[in-house]
């Protein structure tokens, strides 16, 4: 299923079919359309991972009183989502107060779904990082206490991390777990010259349907530190690491990746 041919040999051969472990956009103008008409590349989209919301009855479990919090953070729009699904089974009604730390912007505005939308109380992160989300904390962690709603199997240590060493008040809500889906029928057929993935749950899931892969010159590319470290410890070569600087999300990262090949000979 790999290919060989990575950037590591000397010549990188021109990319023709990347596998994105994520569901195929719902918008006809999303970026990655985008970017498969300017590199004539076929994008393949293939869900890793399935979620499973975490039910009211189990959370309970946990016990958190949600209206303790004066701040939630978000690091994903399906965080959001499980965020006020509990709510809502919960009966509970979100102080207008609460302030909300999302990882970007897009993150950001995915609340105005279920929020008044109001600047003084939603914050992100610059580009993308979570250094630049953790600058944006830093001015407004006194007197605040944080939620952080995240995957039951999939939370960010560095985040974690970074709450602990700053004396931040917070406690981890897992509202939601990851599940491996049966990628083996398609992944196990065709090659791809690129895998994308944007979860450490979804490398899992790459091992849990193809025990015995091989990368074999099959370029990898990881969203976050937390991917880009399970993709390391499954012993394979990253070579597209994201978000950066320069390239704040995936598509802008295929984009650079993409202009830098140099095509096959035919």
């Amino acid at each position: 299923m790999a290919k060989s041919g990575s950037k590591n040999s000397g010549t990188v051969k021109k990319a023709r079919r990347i596998l994105i472990s994520q569901p195929r956009p719902e918008s006809d103008k999303s970026p990655y359309f985008d970017l498969e008409r300017k590199h004539q590349v076929e994008l393949v989209f293939l869900p890793f991972i399935k979620l499973e919301g975490i039910p009211a009855r189990e959370f309970r479990k946990q016990k958190i009183d949600i209206l303790q919090f004066t701040a939630v953070i978000f690091t994903s729009r399906n965080a959001i989502d499980h965020f006020f699904r509990t709510c809502e089974e919960m009966k509970i009604s979100i102080n207008q107060d609460t302030k909300y730390f999302c990882i970007t912007e897009a993150v950001a505005l995915y609340l105005q779904k279920f929020i008044l939308y109001r600047k003084r109380k939603v914050f992100y992160g610059a580009d993308g990082t979570n250094k630049s989300m953790f600058e944006v904390i830093n001015k407004h962690k006194e007197n605040e206490k944080f939620l952080y709603v995240c995957s039951e199997n999939q939370q960010d240590n560095e985040i974690v991390g970074f709450m602990k060493n700053n004396k931040c008040e917070f406690q981890l809500g897992f509202m939601y777990r990851s599940i491996s889906n049966d990628i083996k029928p398609v992944i196990s057929k065709i090659d791809y010259d690129v895998i994308c993935f944007f979860t450490p749950s979804g490398v899992k899931s790459l091992f849990d349907n193809v025990p015995d892969f091989k990368q074999n010159g099959t370029v990898i590319g990881a969203f976050g530190s937390n991917t880009s470290k399970a993709v390391e410890d499954a012993g394979l070569n990253l070579e597209i690491k994201v978000p950066s600087p320069k390239s704040p999300s995936m598509c802008a990262a295929l984009d650079s990746f993409l202009s830098s090949t140099i095509p096959a000979k035919k």
